[in-house]
């Protein structure tokens, strides 16, 4: 049977990691599918293994128990069929905007990165900013250019790590709004790691659920509402209490935004 590109398994994928020279499990038994185009969010107590998780799906760590596999291929490193956003958005300050979304198309002509630099800079609204500096933008403008990057080699997954994490409140949810809108235009895989609540439930098609050290999957809610969605609305906060009580955090009125 065929598997659709941009479909991520994860399968008895167990880790753990040497300390004072004892072993201390960070991961145990994950077995889990993020299947292509879908939205899905991780999230989880600090210390659970999510980014653990996210840097084997990126290839960073690949010293594991049971298996990562991309399109039914096993993971053993970086591609360029993952792109990687993280919570800060690690610019290189000495080159424009331009030359940052281009960086890792050194393989191209010219003109195609600069067709290619142009089209993601339009994707994100940041047109009018290729020769501007890093230092130049906002924290949103920035972590922006760091998107258009990513998604500049063409990945089959866009990987995020707290995307968002490092924004003011109104400026990530006007950030929570574009990514929605990047994912719905490039119709790809987006796995983030987030421990925004609401977030979570605005984006996600699922929410993956992780306990505590040694990390599981605890549990995995459905988010079937239509987009966009209203976090005001009673379902809204119906599986924000879901998620919430979980963590032990249910209450009558769920306004608690992140654990």
């Amino acid at each position: 049977m065929s598997i659709e590109k941009g479909t991520l398994e994860i399968k008895a994928l167990s880790k753990s990691f040497i300390v004072d020279g004892n072993p201390l499990q960070i991961l145990n038994n994950i077995n889990i599918v993020f299947p292509a185009g879908a939205f899905i969010s991780i999230v989880g107590s600090s210390g659970c293994g999510k980014t653990t998780l996210l840097r084997i799906m990126l290839g960073l760590e690949t010293q594991y128990e049971g298996d990562a596999l991309i399109d039914g291929e096993k993971i053993v490193g970086p591609g360029l069929n993952r792109g990687i956003v993280f919570q800060d958005h690690r610019l290189l300050p000495w080159l424009t905007v331009g030359e940052n979304v281009a960086f890792g198309l050194e393989k191209l002509k010219r003109k195609e990165k600069k067709l290619i630099v142009d089209e993601h800079l339009k994707l994100v609204g940041l047109s009018g900013f290729v020769s501007a500096y890093p230092s130049q933008l906002s924290g949103g403008m920035a972590q922006r250019v760091a998107i258009a990057r990513a998604l500049a080699s063409k990945p089959e997954i866009l990987l995020m790590d707290e995307p968002l994490g490092a924004l003011d409140a109104l400026t990530r949810m006007y950030m929570q709004k574009e990514l929605e809108r990047i994912w719905l235009f490039e119709k790809i895989s987006m796995i983030m790691v987030t421990h925004d609540v609401e977030e979570a439930i605005y984006l996600s098609d699922k929410v993956v659920i992780m306990s505590s050290r040694p990390g599981i999957i605890k549990k995995i809610i459905d988010v079937p509402l239509p987009r966009p969605r209203d976090r005001a609305s009673s379902a809204f906060m119906q599986i924000k209490a879901e998620i919430l009580k979980e963590f032990h955090l249910e209450t009558e009125y769920p306004f608690a935004y992140a654990i």
